[in-house]
């Protein structure tokens, strides 16, 4: 009996639907594991679909060629190389998948079916798939692997059972999304896991952007006495070779030097920059164009940018009014300059004059009121958008979570575009992420080292300028305030009473739980971003725009 197992470990980005272009990656990286000398390759979950597929999982056509793909990696490994283990929806007696796939000898070799299916959050797999049954360990080359399925590791059933059955170590593929605190619970799950089983864990992931998710890799092992053997990178592919002995009864691998863990700001600001570059790379667009106002949000949204496709795919516009300060152009300007994009200035006086006169005979003389700011919103929006058409850029919008919460933001004026990084980031951290990328230069980044915005654009009081004198606070709380009733009444789903009792004004808490409740119907219109907290606008909170519940205000 083999005492020796090598284990490439593909954390790789397959493209959702791309079923060609993923089964070239997982033939690449096994080309690789056969240079070192391995045994098997694992990838993750779907790694021939790539997660989630949603409804393309419905067409029959797209299940095919999934399966068409696998036999086509299965004959691959006739030529006695390493073995494969594969992700792939797999049809079998009326009923579809989820599967685990390990291919070895020219020959589809055995076949593992995801056990617990998520349906929560931005999980729907109940939709797609029918549960398999608990599994048993899959014999590989003298060895018992516990082959698990993500979902299948968040629970003790499942390792239970492989345990049981004779498994020597326990080895889960996963397409798990990022939440910025969600490593942490991975890792305590899998100590859980190795705890109850007393056998090693692995935790494989993928690492990719697919519309609002971001998976950010970051697989690791934990030895059968919970200390760990190998941390693999963060928001970037990965392919590791993993070194196995079987001591006895017990497998043990290799320990790999272990890094310093990634900081929590750097988390969220990678993960905005994974997002938006394979949303913008996979989608085909030549680069992103974005309205520059000298303020912070899009002073942060175009570092982002820049960090994730380069200065040179990265176009800005101002877009000055009359309500425009000169203080606010000239930080335009220097934001442009800082991280060398090209940026482009287009007055919207002759429009906003054009729309005065045009609206006055129906207006009469009633007097000007939000709707003018709003029409300046929406000169803005109809600008960006004619040059996004133009030119091909995707435009990026800039708006935050905390503007979104409360409905501050222009349905077809500022809220245009095609994306958005902010989406799921409060304003008190657009100021935290500010300051970082000032201090920081990310791993991975493809913008300048050192500053990318002048000290005062973080210290300004924010501004939508759409009239004299105006600041967020004449409309908004505090953005301190704001955002902690915000965070407490989106992510907690806490009562405007649980709240007062809390020690907060109950009146301020009232007043943001309406404006919430309000805006729903301007999120549903508003565009896909990165989801980076626990509960993000869009697939995690589902509220109904027509909503005449109000017991909560009580």
């Amino acid at each position: 009996m083999a005492d020796r197992l090598r284990i490439l470990l593909a954390q790789i980005n397959p493209h959702v639907g791309q079923v060609e272009n993923n089964l070239a990656g997982i033939l690449a990286a096994r080309a690789e594991a056969a240079r070192q000398g391995a045994d098997l390759v694992a990838t993750p979950e779907l790694s021939i679909c790539g997660y989630p597929a949603e409804d393309l999982l419905s067409k029959r056509a797209f299940v095919d060629a999934c399966r068409d793909a696998v036999g086509r990696l299965a004959e691959a490994t006739a030529d006695g190389g390493p073995a494969l283990i594969v992700g792939s929806p797999w049809a079998e007696d009326d009923s579809l998948y989820n599967a685990a796939l390990l291919l070895d000898g020219g020959q589809l070799v055995a076949k593992r079916f995801k056990h617990e299916l998520p349906n929560y959050g931005v999980f729907d797999e109940k939709r797609h798939f029918a549960p398999g049954p608990s599994p048993g360990p899959v014999p590989f080359r003298g060895f018992r692997i516990g082959l698990m399925i993500c979902e299948d590791f968040w629970f003790p059933a499942v390792a239970e059972t492989l345990s049981e059955s004779g498994a020597e170590l326990l080895l889960s593929i996963n397409a798990s999304p990022f939440e910025v605190d969600k490593q942490d619970l991975r890792e305590a799950i899998a100590v859980a896991r190795v705890v109850e089983t007393g056998l090693p864990f692995v935790f494989l992931n993928q690492v990719s952007g697919q519309d609002e998710l971001v998976f950010e890799g970051a697989s690791f092992i934990l030895n059968a006495d919970r200390s760990p053997a190998l941390r693999m990178a963060g928001f970037a592919p990965d392919l590791r070779i993993t070194e196995w002995q079987r001591n006895g009864a017990a497998m043990e691998c290799t320990a790999h030097p272990i890094g310093p863990e990634m900081p929590r700001l750097e988390k969220i600001y990678r993960a905005m920059m994974l997002g938006l570059a394979d949303y913008v790379n996979k989608n085909g667009f030549p680069g992103v164009l974005l309205g520059l106002s000298g303020g912070i949000d899009s002073a942060l949204s175009a570092a982002v940018a820049v960090d994730a496709l380069g200065a040179d795919r990265v176009r800005a516009v101002m877009l000055p009014s009359p309500f425009t300060a000169e203080i606010s152009l000239a930080d335009a300007a220097s934001i442009a300059a800082a991280l060398g994009i090209r940026c482009d200035t287009i007055s919207i006086e002759p429009a906003m004059a054009a729309f005065d006169a045009m609206l006055k005979p129906v207006f009469g003389n009633r007097a000007a009121d939000i709707t003018e700011e709003n029409l300046q919103s929406r000169a803005r929006g109809v600008t960006l958008m004619a040059m996004s058409n133009k030119f091909g850029d995707m435009l990026l919008t800039t708006g935050n979570k905390s503007e979104m919460s409360v409905g501050y933001a222009t349905l077809y004026g500022d809220m245009c575009g095609g994306y958005s990084v902010l989406k799921d980031i409060y304003k008190t951290t657009v100021f935290d992420l500010s300051r970082w990328r000032n201090a920081h230069f990310p791993a991975g980044a493809l913008g300048p080292r050192g500053a990318v915005m002048p000290e005062r654009v973080i210290t300004r009081p924010p501004s939508a300028e759409l009239r004299e004198n105006q600041t967020d606070q004449d409309s908004l709380p505090p953005y301190e305030v704001l955002d902690a009733i915000l965070e407490c009444l989106v992510e907690g789903e806490k009562s405007v009473d649980e709240l007062a009792g809390d020690g907060f004004d109950r009146a301020t808490v009232l007043r943001v739980w309406k404006l919430l409740d309000r805006a729903e119907y301007k999120r549903r219109q508003a565009p896909p971003g990165v989801k980076i907290t626990a509960r993000a606008f869009g697939r995690d909170r589902r509220y109904p725009i027509t909503n005449g519940f109000t017991r909560l205000a009580r």
